[in-house]
Formats: C-alpha cells, structure tokens, sequence
C-alpha cells in the first residue's frame, strides 16, 4: 500500500510540474477575472445566500449516502447478512427518512 500512495504521489507530482514547465504561462485580465455566467460579478462572494441552498445540497448528501449504502447491503442481502446486518440498515433507512422529511417540513422541496 505504500508503494501504490508513493506512486500516486509521484504520479501527481510528474503530472503538475510538467503542466507549470511545458505549458505557455499568459495570464490575463479577464483569464484572472471571476467568472459568472458570462458578465462581471456585481456582489461580493461573501454575501448572504438563502438557507434553501444549504438544504439542498443536504438533501443531496441524504440521497448519494443512501445509494453509496443500500448497494451493497442489497448484493449479500440473501447469502450472509445476519438479524444485525437488518437491524441496522433499518436504522440506516429510518434516519434517512427522518432527513427528508426535516427537509420536506422545512421547505426545502418547495421553490417559489
């Protein structure tokens, strides 16, 4: 395992240097600039934003950990999974579903 980080590292270290050193350095103003849709950024970054934001990018979370999980619990659900394995899925599963009501009760489904 050793040897597959050191290689990786130097693999990423080759490939980073060699992109500072073979590739033409032309910074511009507008390369430098920040970027928004096309047109010159008119607020701060550091400006509020709206809660529902947040509660998106949770309810987001809340679904890519349920399939990151249910996958493989539904591979070796029949061949080894003892009462526990079940036990704790359904734990699992019922915080999940606790998460998206939370959500839903707060609005962060609706946009108006």
């Amino acid at each position: 395992m050793f040897f597959f980080f050191g290689g990786c590292f130097f693999l990423v270290a080759l490939l980073l240097f060699s992109s500072i050193l073979l590739v033409k350095q032309n910074p511009d103003v507008e390369k430098l600039s920040a970027y928004e849709c096309g047109f010159n950024p008119y607020e701060d970054a550091r400006s509020r934003f709206e809660v529902r934001f947040f509660l998106v990018g949770v309810l987001f979370i809340v679904f890519d950990l349920e399939v990151a999980y249910l996958l493989p619990w539904v591979l070796v659900f029949k061949s080894s999974l003892s009462f526990g394995g079940y036990f704790l899925m359904f734990v699992f599963l019922f915080i999940l579903v606790f998460a998206f009501f939370f959500e839903w009760w707060y609005g962060a489904l609706n946009w108006e």
